[in-house]
């Protein structure tokens, strides 16, 4: 598993993934996000904004992240 290393507090879920160029444009990344095709910590979600800490993992299209 790759990680993602932040650098504040927190990383938005839209933001997370136009960082990892696992979507081309936030406007995917939301679309992708409310249709359920992301899950972070194992669990789906539609929390477009969802804040993101150290220790979490997302996972998209067959790809999985740890933040950190």
């Amino acid at each position: 598993m790759e990680a993602f290393i932040i650098e504040g507090e927190y990383i938005q879920l839209n933001q997370l993934l136009k960082a990892l160029f696992w979507v081309g444009t936030g406007g995917e990344a939301m679309l992708r996000i409310s249709q359920g095709e992301v899950q972070v910590n194992g669990v789906v979600t539609t929390v477009k904004r969802k804040k993101l800490y150290p220790g979490d993992t997302v996972s998209f299209n067959g790809q999985t992240i740890l933040v950190q």
